[in-house]
C-alpha cells in the first residue's frame, strides 16, 4: 500500500490529491460472496477494478466520498453508503482496515472542504451542498470515462495499423511456406483489436449511462430555476405596479386610507410576504403563488428496542389490519400517504402524455408501474392504518402539475380510494384494498383492486393491478422486502397489452436480484418491445426488429428468440437523501408528505396526533394516542352496527357509512364495483368549508 495521507488538515491543500490504493474484498452477492478487487482512492473518489491491469481501460465502479456515509463494522469490515447503495468491504487485517478508514475519512473531509470553497460568485443563488457534491462526483466520473475512451482509441489505432500491416504481408506471401506464421500473427492481432474494440464499446456504454442518468435531473433542475426566476420577475413587476397604483390613489384621496386597511370593492388589495424564496401576491384580478420550499429532513428515528416475537407469536395466519400494533413497527406516514407516494416519478406519465405512439406510451406506463416499488426497497416498517374517513391531499400543481386526493372509504376490510388530476394531460384513479397475512417467518401484503390511467388527448385508458409485497426475516435476521408476481397492463382503447414479471428472490438463482422483465404486444398479439430491469433501480425498453423460433422452451414448446435494437433507459431511480438511513429511508418526496400545511381538511393525515408524535420522536405518547384513536373508532363502528340492526328489525332504510369525497360505482371497463371521486374537495378547500367532514381526530384523550 502507498503511504497514508496526512491525518490532519494544515490549511486548505485542495490541489493535492488524496491518492491511496490497495486490495480489498468487496461483497458481490450470496452466490459468490466477497471478491478481491483493486481499489484506488483519488480526488475524493473511490474506484475499484478487478485487477490492476484494468485501470487503463475499465472501471467497475466509482463512489463519490463527499456524500458517502462511512461505517466501521465488525472485525476488518467497513460499509460505504452512497446514493442509496451500500458497499460492503473487508480488509485482510485490522490494521489495514484502520488505515483504509483513516484514508477514506480524510478524503471525505477534503472533498467536503473542496465543495465549500468551489462556489462561483455569479448571480445565481447558492446550490445545495449535496447537489454540488453529486454534480462534482458525476463530472469526475465522466472525465474518468473520457480518459478510458481516449486510451481505447489510441490502442484501437495501434492495433488497427498492425492488423493492416499483417494483412499486406499475408497478401505478399500468399502461397509461401511462411504463410502459416503470418496467418497466426494476423489472428493474434485481430484478437487484440477485438478485445480493445469491446473495451471501447463498454467504456462508451458506461459513459452514456452516466450521462443519460443525470442529464434528466440536471435539465429538470435547470427548468425549475428558470421558471422560478421568471415567476419571481413577473411577481415583482406586478407588485411594483400595484404599489404605484396604491400610492397614487392615496395621494388623490388620503382620508380614505387609514393604515393597512382593505379598500372598497374594485380597488386593489396587496398582501405580500417576502421570506427566503417565498413571495405571495394577490389582488382582485390576479392570484399567483411561487413554489414553497419543501422540507428536506425529518427528526432521526429513535433507537427503541422491542421484543417482536412477544407480539407476533399469537398473530400467525391473521389479518394484520385487525391486530393492534405499537408505533414501534410503523413509519410516520399513513397508508394514504404511501399511496400518494406512487407519484414519485409522475414525469413518466407527463412524457407518456406527449407520445404519438401508443406502444411507446405503453412502455412508459409500464416503467411508471414499476417505479412505485423503488421507494420500498429499504422501507420495512408499516404505515399507519388510516381511520375511516381519514383523507390526504397532495397539491403539487406548481411543481409538477397535479393534485391528488385520497380517502379511507372502509376500515374493515381496509380500503382506500385515490384520484389524481394532472394539468399535463392525464388522470389516474384507484381503489385499493389491502389483504395482509403473517406467516411466521414473513408477512405477505396483497393489494387488491385496479389502477386506472387515462390520457386526455388520445383517450387511451390503461388498467393494471399491483403485485404481492413480502417482508422476510420477521423473527430472526435482518428485515428485507421483496416484490413478486405478474402485472398485466391493458390499453382498453387500442387493446395493446404489456405483461410484466417480478421474479421472486432465490438464493440459488443466477439472475440479478429484484429482476423485472416484460413484453409489450400490439392489438394483434405481436411482440413489439422487450422490457427489462429491476424494480429498485431502472427499467429499459428494446424495440423488437425480428423474431425466430428456437429450441429450449418448457414442455417441448419452442422458445421465441427476439432480435432487438439497443436498449433505451425509460426510468432510473433518484438517489436517496443524505442521512436517509436515519430518516426511515424516506425519499425526497416522502420527506415532504407529512409536512404541516395550512388549509387542509380536518381529516387530513398530517393532523393525526399519534402519527405526528411518532415523527417527533415521542413514541410513548404516540402509542397512548394511537390506542385512544383506535378505541374510539371501535366504539363508533359498534354504534353504527347497533343502528343498522335496529333499522333492520323495524324494516326501515339501512344507513351505511358513506365516504365524503368518493362514491361507489360499477366501472364500465372492468365491470368491478369501485369507489370513484365524485368531486367537491378542492372547491371545499377554496371556501374552507369542511362541514361535511367527520370529527375523527379531535377531543383525543390518552387512556
Amino acid at each position: 500500500l502507498s503511504s497514508l495521507p496526512s491525518p490532519t488538515l494544515p490549511g486548505l491543500h485542495l490541489s493535492c490529491p488524496d491518492a491511496y490504493k490497495g486490495w480489498l474484498f468487496k461483497w458481490t452477492n450470496y452466490l459468490k460472496g466477497y471478491q478481491r478487487r483493486w481499489f484506488v482512492l483519488s480526488n475524493g473518489l473511490l474506484s475499484y477494478y478487478r485487477t490492476q491491469a484494468e485501470m487503463g481501460h475499465t472501471c467497475r465502479g466509482t463512489i463519490p466520498l463527499a456524500t458517502a456515509h462511512i461505517e466501521v463494522g465488525d472485525t476488518c469490515h467497513l460499509v460505504l453508503t452512497s446514493g442509496g447503495r451500500s458497499y460492503h468491504l473487508k480488509a485482510t487485517s485490522e490494521g489495514e482496515c484502520q488505515r483504509w478508514v483513516s484514508a477514506l475519512q480524510q478524503a471525505k473531509a477534503n472533498a467536503t472542504l473542496l465543495m465549500h470553497h468551489s462556489d462561483d460568485s455569479g448571480d445565481e443563488g447558492p446550490v445545495p451542498q449535496e447537489e454540488r457534491a453529486l454534480t462534482q462526483g458525476v463530472l469526475k466520473t465522466l472525465a474518468s470515462k473520457l480518459d478510458d475512451l481516449s486510451t481505447c482509441n489510441e490502442l484501437i489505432g495501434k492495433h488497427g495499423a498492425a492488423l493492416q500491416r499483417s494483412l499486406s504481408e499475408l497478401e505478399e506471401l500468399r502461397g509461401s511456406t511462411d504463410s502459416t506464421d503470418k496467418v497466426k500473427a494476423v489472428n493474434e492481432r485481430a484478437t487484440l483489436f477485438r478485445i480493445t474494440s469491446n473495451a471501447m464499446i463498454n467504456a462508451c456504454r458506461d459513459f452514456l449511462d452516466v450521462a443519460e442518468s443525470h442529464s434528466r435531473r440536471w435539465q429538470k433542475a435547470l427548468q425549475y430555476e428558470r421558471e422560478q426566476r421568471h415567476h419571481l420577475e413577473e411577481t415583482i413587476e406586478q407588485l411594483a405596479k400595484q404599489h404605484n397604483s396604491l400610492e397614487r390613489a392615496w395621494r388623490e384621496n388620503p382620508t380614505s386610507y387609514t393604515g393597512v386597511e382593505r379598500s372598497r370593492e374594485g380597488d386593489a388589495n396587496i398582501s405580500y410576504i417576502i421570506s427566503g424564496c417565498i413571495l405571495f401576491f394577490q389582488d382582485t384580478s390576479n392570484h399567483m403563488q411561487l413554489r414553497r420550499p419543501r422540507r428536506t429532513r425529518v427528526p432521526n428515528k429513535p433507537n427503541y428496542s422491542l421484543n417482536l416475537w412477544s407480539i407476533m407469536k399469537n398473530c400467525i395466519g391473521k389479518d394484520l389490519s385487525k391486530i393492534p400494533m405499537p408505533v414501534n413497527f410503523n413509519e410516520p406516514l399513513s397508508m394514504l400517504q404511501r399511496l400518494s407516494e406512487d407519484l414519485e416519478y409522475s414525469e413518466l406519465l407527463d412524457r407518456a402524455a406527449r407520445c404519438d405512439s401508443s406502444l411507446e406510451q405503453m412502455c412508459l406506463v409500464a416503467a411508471f408501474s414499476v417505479s412505485s416499488y423503488s421507494t420500498t426497497v429499504h422501507r420495512t416498517a408499516k404505515p399507519f392504518n388510516p381511520l375511516q374517513g381519514e383523507t390526504y391531499e397532495l397539491d403539487r400543481l406548481g411543481e409538477y402539475g397535479y393534485r391528488s386526493i385520497a380517502e379511507q372509504v372502509s376500515h374493515h376490510p381496509p380500503a382506500a380510494a385515490h384520484h389524481v388530476m394532472s394539468q399535463r394531460g392525464w388522470t389516474l384513479w384507484q381503489h385499493i384494498t389491502i389483504d395482509s397475512k403473517f406467516r411466521g417467518k414473513y408477512i405477505s401484503v396483497m393489494p387488491l383492486g385496479n389502477i386506472h390511467l387515462q390520457f386526455h388527448s388520445s383517450g387511451n385508458h390503461y388498467v393494471w393491478s399491483k403485485v404481492t409485497s413480502t417482508v422476510h426475516n420477521i423473527i430472526v435476521g435482518k428485515l428485507w422486502i421483496d416484490q413478486s408476481g405478474d402485472i398485466e397492463i391493458v390499453n382498453n382503447t387500442t387493446k395493446d397489452t404489456c405483461r410484466l414479471k417480478f421474479s421472486p428472490y432465490s438464493y440459488f438463482s443466477r439472475d440479478v436480484p429484484r429482476k423485472v422483465t416484460g413484453v409489450v404486444e400490439d392489438s394483434e398479439g405481436t411482440a413489439r418491445y422487450i422490457l427489462s430491469g429491476t424494480w429498485d433501480e431502472k427499467m429499459e425498453s428494446s424495440k423488437i426488429v425480428d423474431s425466430t423460433q428456437g429450441c429450449g422452451g418448457s414442455e417441448g414448446k419452442q422458445k421465441t428468440v427476439y432480435q432487438t435494437l439497443q436498449p433505451k433507459v425509460l426510468w432510473k431511480k433518484y438517489p436517496l437523501p443524505d442521512n436517509a438511513e436515519n430518516m426511515y429511508f424516506f425519499s425526497s418526496l416522502a420527506l415532504t408528505l407529512n409536512e404541516p400545511e395550512e388549509g387542509v381538511a380536518p381529516t387530513d393525515s398530517r393532523l393525526r396526533p399519534d402519527q405526528r408524535l411518532m415523527e417527533e420522536g415521542l413514541w410513548d405518547e404516540a402509542n397512548s394516542q394511537k390506542q385512544c384513536l383506535e378505541e374510539r373508532q371501535r366504539q363508533e363502528r359498534k354504534r353504527r352496527e347497533v343502528q343498522t340492526n335496529q333499522a333492520l328489525e323495524e324494516g326501515q332504510h339501512i344507513e351505511v357509512y358513506q365516504p365524503v369525497w368518493f362514491e361507489k360505482r360499477t366501472d364500465e371497463t372492468t365491470g368491478e364495483s369501485t369507489y370513484v371521486y365524485k368531486g367537491g374537495y378542492w372547491e371545499a378547500k377554496e371556501k374552507q368549508d369542511w362541514s361535511q367532514c367527520p370529527d375523527i381526530f379531535q377531543d383525543t384523550i390518552s387512556p
